[in-house]
């Protein structure tokens, strides 16, 4: 039997909880579209994302440790896919829309600079009078404007619903730029949970890498909650495990453990606010996707530890100068010389202004052609540049 879109809204209609955001209940796209005959508007605004230039840049994009100095170490590509697993899970266990859910999850980092945070704040900086950058912001742009797929409209013409949810964490840094992202204010139950699991697997797999990378130690972590309990949970039940193998069940451990416990604890405050319809939501002054309060307190603890001990690290503090470094060069030398952009992206020049366009065309480089790019503007050899040198920090241990 062949399942077709009507259908599908159909089941939705009767599987869903009634505050869940159905597809039939769509507000739509700004640019009106016929409808698919077997795809729902989220299913579809899945496939415009994982079929996005931006998606497929982020295989190339630094999560915490520049890309290429491991092989197991995790990128925004990587991350981006286990945050939308989490999504999935969260949203079918409290009978959600999974497919808004994992879509809001899987464009949630397209706005990201290269070089992570780092290259963020750099870029930030060097836009202040002329708009800021902030990488959730950017996602809006790219969604909206940057990306070219279709003949008719800029950007993908996403739903307003996963448009709604790119807009979390905002915090602007130039007033200018508000207009574009004040139209989108509370999210959806989806967003709510899309958010939260960025945050379980941001820190959950940061550790994971930070131990895996010797830049942080078992021994470190005993003073965390979170570690401490999947830690003896784990030795509990497998005594046996040693090494590498018991620090990655722990992880998967602290991972489950979040998990169930935001699943648990939203259901509480769904069923506390008494809300009955996906407007309902919307008109909760706070999020209903929660963490107990205990289990707030300690991920507030591994936090302040990872800031302390992993960001910070001597060893990544050094790279990523280094390499920011190399991202305020490049944007300089574009101001100087804006016909180095191209003349597809030269083009947005007059429409969007010099400082904008140099920063939209910055943000979308992976780690790699940024660094060659850097090579190729100052005639640096590659391979030779003092520069590239400190950026390899680490790359012998790719494969112990």
């Amino acid at each position: 039997m062949i399942r077709t879109r009507i259908e599908k809204e159909r089941r939705e209609r009767e599987w869903l909880a009634s505050y869940a955001q159905k597809s039939g209940d769509s507000a739509g796209r700004v640019h009106v579209e016929p409808k698919h005959p077997h795809r729902t508007v989220y299913e579809r605004d899945r496939s415009r994302i994982i079929h996005s230039r931006a998606f497929r840049r982020l295989e190339y994009k630094t999560q915490v440790f520049l890309n290429g100095t491991g092989d197991h170490l995790r990128t925004r590509l990587t991350h981006t896919i286990e945050v939308a697993s989490i999504s999935r899970t969260i949203a079918r266990a409290l009978g959600l829309n999974e497919d808004l859910a994992e879509a809001i999850a899987l464009a949630h980092d397209l706005g990201h600079a290269p070089f992570g945070h780092s290259g963020e704040t750099v870029l930030n900086e060097l836009m202040r009078g002329h708009g800021g950058f902030e990488h959730n912001v950017q996602n809006l742009r790219i969604v909206e404007v940057i990306e070219r797929k279709y003949p008719r409209f800029a950007g993908l013409n996403l739903s307003w619903e996963v448009r709604e949810g790119l807009q979390k964490h905002q915090k602007f840094y130039d007033p200018p730029e508000r207009g574009l992202h004040e139209k989108y204010m509370s999210p959806s139950l989806e967003a709510q949970i899309a958010n939260l699991a960025d945050e379980i697997t941001y820190y959950s797999h940061d550790l994971d890498d930070g131990l895996d990378f010797q830049l942080i130690t078992a021994r470190q972590l005993e003073e965390l909650e979170v570690w401490c309990d999947s830690y003896a949970e784990v030795r509990r039940h497998f005594p046996k495990l040693r090494g590498k193998e018991l620090h990655s069940y722990v992880i998967r451990c602290i991972i489950d453990r979040q998990v169930q416990d935001v699943v648990t604890t939203s259901e509480e405050f769904i069923h506390a606010a008494g809300v009955r319809s996906a407007n309902d939501v919307r008109r909760q002054k706070k999020p209903l996707i929660r963490y107990s309060l205990p289990l707030l307190k300690a991920n507030q603890a591994l936090r302040k530890f990872l800031y302390k001990n992993l960001y910070f690290h001597p060893r990544v503090a050094t790279a990523n100068d280094r390499a920011c470094e190399l991202l305020k060069n490049v944007f300089e030398r574009y101001l100087k010389k804006p016909s180095l952009l191209g003349e597809t992206t030269a083009k947005r020049v007059r429409k969007d202004g010099l400082h904008r366009t140099v920063c939209d065309y910055l943000s979308g480089m992976t780690d790699r052609y940024l660094i060659e790019e850097h090579g190729r503007l100052f005639d640096e050899e590659k391979e030779s540049s003092p520069v590239r040198r400190r950026l390899d920090l680490g790359r012998k241990r790719r494969n112990e």
